[in-house]
């Protein structure tokens, strides 16, 4: 190779975007939860059981960020089985026409250090609405098996009737049974792929 060839090369390589590793959701030591006033007077607390997704993040270079998730909504769970029957039921998430909600990131939005705004897209019941996640980040850091993990925590709030959700009831107060507004965390531990294999 030639050295005016070479550094035809070495310009091509600076001027292309770099591109952020993959990191893999490790559900098992991650949660999705939410909560929802009741009685206008408590909240009551849920999870989803079973979830998978992955991030795109480079150390440094929050711009790239991207995230995407899958959450089986057969699996909430809020340790009340007849209420969960209920929210899985056409009432709410109708797990049988709607087996999964996604959210898919559009764009990052500025922050400072580890923390940021992820803005993406939520479908669920079909319906897809734009949402905004506060994140904050943790990490990198190598765990006792030398693999690479990152953890985060991300919280948005949304409007249930937005997504048809709109069974209620008007309590003699005058106040709802349900509250519309949903408060979302997710709780995330990620595992860095292997850029050769796609693997941890």
């Amino acid at each position: 190779m030639n050295k005016a060839l070479g550094i035809m090369l070495l310009a091509v390589i600076a001027a292309s975007p770099a591109r952020a590793a993959t990191w893999k959701i490790d559900a098992a030591h991650s949660a999705v939860t939410f909560r929802v006033a009741h009685l206008t007077i408590s909240k009551v607390q849920g999870r989803f059981d079973r979830f998978s997704g992955s991030v795109e993040y480079e150390p440094g270079q929050p711009q790239l960020v991207r995230a995407e998730a899958v959450i089986e909504t057969a699996s909430v769970n809020t340790n009340v089985e007849k209420r969960d029957e209920h929210l899985r039921g056409a009432d709410f998430f109708n797990v049988e026409k709607f087996p999964t909600m996604t959210f898919k990131s559009t764009k990052a939005l500025g922050g400072k250090g580890m923390k940021g705004k992820l803005q993406g897209e939520l479908t669920l019941r079909g319906v897809t609405k734009p949402v905004v996640l506060d994140v904050e980040g943790f990490g990198p850091i190598k765990d006792p098996q030398g693999n690479e993990r990152l953890g985060a925590t991300a919280k948005t709030r949304i409007q249930r009737k937005d997504f048809g959700m709109v069974f209620n009831h008007t309590l003699d107060t005058g106040g709802l049974m349900v509250g519309d507004e949903v408060e979302v965390t997710l709780e995330l531990e990620c595992i860095k792929e292997s850029p050769a294999s796609g693997k941890k």
